[in-house]
């Protein structure tokens, strides 16, 4: 009886000790970024994970058209915010989301999803963890080809003409979105 006691904590050790080596290792191919933006009383975070380019060829590849991604790479990239807000032109509430898209070649359709999830997606299907009984808002948006590859996948923020933009970047692509407070006092 100790013997098997023994074994399985050996294993169940073995296990938890592969799995933060496979972690760590994953990490340092796409790091953890979180970025804020401020204004005013308005508050917004995004925490996402940096895959790279590495040569590869990135959407319609690597990242499929027509397809969820998880918009970045391990877990489900988060997006906080602490009052309502219109995100192009439509109602987001206050709270925290799963931020999800689904790239195509001409626009992106980017969603905002109430769950929260471990990981970005279901590993044993390997395809995104969303769960579309959750989404809280869909929008689309033209994406932009730009000049200059972008090697590592990017979100910030941006202002301009008194509108917020949220920013997506990677390889010679570019989305945004614009958000706005609803009270204008603050």
């Amino acid at each position: 009886m100790k013997r098997s006691i023994r074994i399985f904590l050996i294993l169940l050790i073995g296990g938890i000790i592969g799995f933060f080596l496979i972690k760590n290792q994953t990490k340092s191919h796409s790091p953890e970024e979180t970025v804020h933006y401020r204004t005013g009383n308005l508050k917004v975070e995004v925490f996402y994970n940096r895959p790279a380019k590495r040569g590869r060829e990135i959407f319609g590849e690597l990242v499929p058209f027509n397809q969820v991604w998880r918009t970045g790479a391990n877990e489900a990239t988060t997006f906080s915010v602490n009052q309502a807000v219109q995100v192009d032109g439509s109602l987001l509430e206050a709270g925290r989301y799963t931020l999800w898209t689904i790239p195509q070649p001409d626009s992106w359709k980017i969603i905002f999803n109430k769950k929260m999830y471990a990981w970005g997606i279901d590993l044993s299907t390997q395809e995104a963890a969303r769960d579309e009984a959750y989404d809280a808002l869909i929008i689309e948006v033209p994406t932009q080809k730009l000049p200059e590859t972008v090697e590592r996948f990017s979100i910030h923020f941006e202002k301009q003409n008194h509108l917020h933009y949220m920013v997506f970047s990677w390889d010679q692509t570019q989305v945004s979105f614009a958000f706005d407070k609803l009270n204008k006092k603050a």
